[in-house]
């Protein structure tokens, strides 16, 4: 809402609620005209407090504008400057946990080979039939027998 329009507002407002006053009164002429004055310089003066403080407020507005602009770009590039220093010093430890689980990743490789090889012997371990000693059947046989 424009400034504008709120106080051609305010003054529309001000007229009707005065033409509204003056016709509805039950003063006498002179009271009347008294009683008007005296509201009009309080609103005269209501007014002029209401201008001085829109004033100040402008004026604070503009000032905290201003310092935006001056501290906003000062805060930005210090922010910068200090992901930049976080990255440079944090660097060297990426790059060796970056070793790390690249040898991890090797060793679980070479583990995972060795179980699927051991799980392969032991299958063709199983699979192959198994050569009877004839003597020791014999032996086993004797026992059995005694």
């Amino acid at each position: 809402m424009k400034v504008t329009n709120f106080f051609a507002g305010l003054g529309a407002g001000l007229i009707a609620g005065a033409a509204t006053a003056i016709l509805s009164t039950p003063k006498s002429g002179e009271e009347m005209r008294t009683s008007l004055k005296s509201s009009g310089s309080e609103w005269k003066g209501s007014m002029n407090e209401l201008k001085a403080r829109i004033n100040e407020l402008k004026e604070s507005i503009n000032h905290l504008t201003e310092e935006s602009k001056t501290q906003v770009p000062e805060a930005v590039d210090g922010l910068k400057a200090s992901l930049q220093s976080w990255q440079e010093g944090t660097a060297p430890a990426k790059e060796h946990l970056q070793l790390e689980i690249k040898a991890i990743q090797n060793s679980i490789e070479q583990l995972q080979a060795a179980i699927s090889k051991d799980k392969d012997e032991e299958e063709k371990k199983k699979d192959k039939p198994t050569k009877i000693d004839p003597k020791k059947a014999e032996d086993n046989d004797d026992s059995e027998t005694a």
